[in-house]
C-alpha cells in the first residue's frame, strides 16, 4: 500500500468514525462511542468495516458496517453484467437478513442502517459473530471436523427457512424468468467473440430442459454456497451476502450450493465440499420444505455451473479490455476453462 493509500483510508477512517458515532448514539445511547474501527479485507465489491460499540457500562458490542464503495452506485455485486440485473442495494439487503432472522434462519442481527449523504454511502450495520468464512478453512481445519458432519443438513434446514419467508413481507425484488435469463448468458456470451462450445452446448440443453426449472417461485438467496457462511465449531452459525437476494424458483440455491467450484478440491462431497446430497435434502424436507425433486436441484447445478462460467468470462475479459485490469479478475478468468469442463461433465 502507498503512502497516498495510506492517507486515504485514514481520511475514510475519520470520516467514518464520526458517521458510526452519530448512528451509534442515536441508536444505543448518547454516551455510546466507537472504537476498533477498521477496514477488512474481505468484499471484492463492497466495503466491509469491524468496529466496536462500546456502551456507557463497558458492555462492547462487536459490528460490521457493510456499505458500498464512495462513490459508486448502489448497485449489485455479482461480478457485474447478467447478474447484476438481479442485485439489490443495501437497505434491501439488511431488510432480507432481518426477514430471515424472524423466520428462523441463522443470521447475525442488523441493527441499524445508513443513509447516503455527504459523508457516507449507504449501508447497515449489523452483528460481528465469530467463527470462520474462508471456504477452504472450513474443508480443512481440524476444528470443524464436527461442524462438516452436520453442515449439509444445516444448510437445506436454512434454505427451507428463507424459501419459505412469506411474500407479504418481501420488499419489492426482481425476478428474472429461467429462459430470459438464459437469453441474457447468450448474448453475454457472443458479445466476447470468443468460442466456448462447452458452454454453447450446456445452454441449449438448459433450453431443451426448461421445465425442470419449475414453477414455484419464493425469495431465493441467491448466492448460497461455501464461502458465505459463517461456521464455528457448533456448525452454521450465520449466512451472508444477500447481494443477489430474489424471487425465483427456490431449486436455484440448492442447486448453486452443489456445484464443483465452490467444493474447493474436496471434489467427493458433492454439497459445498462437506456433504452429500441426501443430507442436504433431509435437512430441507425436516425443515418444512416440500420434497424435493434431484432432477430440479440438478438442472440448477447446470444452470449454476454455467452461470459461473459466464462470469469468470466477465472478470477475464475485464481484465483483457483494461476495465478491471488486476490480479483477481485475472485469476478468477482463467477458471473459465475448468467451469467449461465441468459443465460438460454434468451434462454428459
Amino acid at each position: 500500500m502507498t503512502t497516498a493509500d495510506d492517507e486515504t483510508l485514514a481520511q475514510q477512517s475519520t470520516r467514518l468514525d464520526a458517521v458510526l458515532t452519530a448512528a451509534v448514539q442515536a441508536h444505543f445511547g448518547r454516551d455510546c462511542r466507537v472504537t476498533a474501527l477498521a477496514k477488512m479485507s474481505a468484499g471484492a465489491s463492497r466495503e466491509v468495516w469491524a468496529f466496536d460499540a462500546v456502551l456507557p457500562d463497558g458492555e462492547v458490542i462487536p459490528l460490521i458496517l457493510k456499505r458500498d464503495p464512495i462513490g459508486q452506485p448502489d448497485a449489485a455485486a455479482g461480478g457485474g453484467g447478467v447478474d447484476s440485473v438481479l442485485g439489490v442495494d443495501r437497505r434491501t439487503e439488511g431488510r432480507l437478513m432481518q426477514l430471515a432472522r424472524d423466520n428462523g434462519v441463522p443470521e447475525p442481527q442488523v441493527h441499524f442502517f445508513l443513509e447516503q449523504d455527504a459523508q457516507t454511502s449507504p449501508g447497515f450495520v449489523m452483528d460481528r459473530l465469530t467463527g470462520e468464512t474462508l471456504g477452504r478453512r472450513i474443508l480443512r481445519e481440524p476444528a470443524y471436523a464436527d461442524a462438516r458432519e452436520k453442515l449439509a443438513f444445516q444448510c437445506g434446514q436454512a434454505l427451507a427457512r428463507i424459501h419459505d419467508v412469506p411474500p407479504d413481507r418481501l420488499p419489492p425484488l426482481k425476478n428474472l424468468p429461467p429462459a430470459e435469463h438464459l437469453q441474457l448468458y447468450r448474448q453475454t456470451l457472443d458479445s466476447f467473440g470468443y468460442p466456448h462450445p462447452g458452454f454453447e452446448y450446456g445452454l441449449r440443453w438448459l433450453e431443451e430442459r426448461l421445465e425442470l426449472a419449475g414453477s414455484r417461485h419464493t425469495l431465493v438467496h441467491g448466492d448460497f454456497r461455501n464461502g458465505n457462511f459463517v461456521v464455528g465449531e457448533d456448525g452454521l452459525r450465520a449466512i451472508l451476502d444477500w447481494e443477489l437476494g430474489h424471487l425465483g424458483d427456490p431449486m436455484c440455491d440448492l442447486g448453486w450450493l452443489c456445484i464443483k467450484s465452490w467444493r474447493y478440491g474436496h471434489f467427493a462431497k458433492p454439497v459445498g465440499g462437506f456433504g452429500e446430497r441426501a443430507e442436504l435434502f433431509a435437512g430441507y424436507e425436516d425443515a418444512g420444505g416440500p420434497p424435493v425433486d434431484p432432477r430440479a436441484v440438478h438442472y440448477w447445478e447446470v444452470f449454476g455451473t454455467m452461470r459461473w462460467g459466464v462470469m469468470c468470462m466477465i472478470f477475464a475479459f475485464g481484465h483483457i479490455t483494461g476495465r478491471q485490469r488486476s490480479v483477481e479478475p485475472a485469476t478468477i478468468g482463467r477458471r473459465a476453462a475448468e467451469t467449461e469442463y465441468d459443465l460438460l461433465e454434468l451434462v454428459d
